[in-house]
């Protein structure tokens, strides 16, 4: 079980608790790697993770059909979405100061090009936006039996990432990003989670994990739809330094709501299959990448989507 536990994928849940899939489609890896759920924080001490998630968001999509951008007529009625292309990282900061409960921070920051057609234009307007996103802290509790391989996780997301940007080029220049593209939200987040972790035998580990997020206020007429991520994995660890891993993750998030919000493309359900593998350098320090391959996308109205993502990462424990 200890070598099981040791050989866990590190890092913290992507972009730390999967972020948001908005109306634009600024949505995030939903791979989970989250030290408390797979069982990492078991020890006390300090534990740094940085992490790099590239998706390119190009798939035209209505309900949970693909949709050829041919078949749209341009100008249209409705905004059709180009291209979201995101280069995304996360530097998160966990402590446990014994083996019960713990609390890590995370800070991402994003580098984001949109190109989009809004409704009745018939030109693309694009921008280009980079800085920090919304910081997100997150407790985790797993002292109920000498096991500790069930536990619970509370915390926030916090508004420290602007949500004023505007479109730099085309029919749109001078106009605010829809919020859904900005890089915060400008809400406080509630975070609620549960996870278990465990091994079948000596080779063979696996987790499982839920984390509702639900917006606490609004903002500037805009509120985020509430979310819950539900993450599974199962992950080979015969060998200590060769980790394979694979990962089933799905999001489900409801409409956006406000006068600036995109009601009618806004929600969505994401299901995607992640199989990665981590390297364990020595018994502290690790690398890991993961692919991210969709089984089910559905969304409301019409959105852009990502045909695959991928992600790197680095693990520390001091």
């Amino acid at each position: 079980m200890r070598r099981s536990i040791r050989c866990l994928l590190p890092g913290l849940i992507a972009t730390v608790l999967s972020p948001h899939t908005f109306a634009c489609s600024a949505c995030g890896c939903t791979l989970s790697s989250d030290w408390a759920s797979q069982g990492l924080t078991t020890t006390k001490g300090w534990r740094f993770d940085a992490r790099f998630d590239f998706f390119d968001q190009d798939q035209l999509r209505e309900g949970g059909d693909g949709m050829s951008r041919a078949a749209v007529a341009i100008p249209n009625e409705r905004e059709v979405q180009q291209y979201t292309t995101n280069r995304n990282y996360t530097f998160a900061l966990d402590y446990s100061p014994g083996s019960d409960w713990g609390v890590g921070v995370a800070l991402p920051w994003f580098n984001r090009s949109h190109g989009t057609i809004a409704a009745g234009d018939d030109a693309v307007s694009t921008s280009h936006d980079q800085g920090i996103g919304d910081v997100r802290v997150l407790a985790h509790y797993s002292g109920f039996d000498a096991q500790r391989d069930v536990g619970i996780e509370t915390g926030l997301k916090l508004a420290t990432g602007s949500f004023d940007r505007k479109f730099e080029r085309g029919p749109q220049q001078g106009e605010t990003v829809d919020r859904g593209l900005q890089l915060g939200t400008g809400t406080t987040d509630l975070l609620l989670g549960i996870y278990h972790f465990g091994a079948f035998n000596a080779d063979w580990g696996y987790f499982g994990q839920a984390l509702l997020q639900v917006p606490l206020n609004s903002r500037e007429n805009f509120k985020p739809g509430a979310g819950l991520n539900l993450n599974a994995g199962l992950r080979y660890t015969a060998n200590e330094t060769f980790v394979p891993q694979l990962q089933v993750n799905a999001r489900l998030e409801k409409r956006e709501r406000g006068a600036n919000a995109d009601v009618d493309n806004s929600g969505a359900t994401l299901i995607y299959l992640s199989p990665g593998v981590t390297w364990n350098f020595s018994r502290r320090f690790s690398a890991y990448t993961f692919a991210q391959l969709p089984l089910h996308q559905h969304v409301n109205g019409l959105q852009i989507e990502a045909r695959w993502s991928a992600s790197v990462g680095l693990h520390y424990i001091f």
